[in-house]
């Protein structure tokens, strides 16, 4: 069970993915922070001093924090914007390094003066028929 169990813990992908989610983690706290500490600031002197996470509405005893699912919508659209520029920057670099194929080289004069004779030599047979 052991050798099972490590076949499967060492493979590639299982071990890509492991790294993937510990990334992404620490991705997902770096948005948090750079959202929660300078950009809801910002945009709260925008609108008046106003704190989205802090807005409610109260009925009877039931509270409603409509402001904390503001603040969940906001973080959602600047992490998935946060994504998107990630990801389009590491397709740019990734095409920067990919190495394009070299031309091929030009046929050599045997080769053209061969193909011009095969071309002609077809040319006249079918004008035969």
């Amino acid at each position: 069970m052991w050798k099972d169990f490590k076949a499967f813990a060492l493979k590639g992908n299982v071990l890509d993915l492991a790294v993937a989610v510990i990334i992404g983690a620490a991705f997902g706290k770096i948005v948090s922070s750079l959202v929660n500490d300078i950009i809801m600031p910002l945009f709260g002197l925008l609108i008046g001093g106003i704190k989205l996470d802090g807005l409610t509405y109260q009925y009877g005893d039931a509270v409603l924090k409509y402001g904390v699912f503001l603040q969940s919508v906001v973080d959602f659209f600047i992490i998935a914007a946060s994504l998107f520029f990630v990801i389009k920057m590491a397709g740019k670099l990734k095409r920067k390094e990919e190495i394009t194929a070299p031309a091929p080289a030009a046929p050599s004069a045997e080769v053209v003066l061969l193909t011009e004779i095969r071309d002609t030599l077809r040319k006249n047979g079918s004008s035969t028929n």
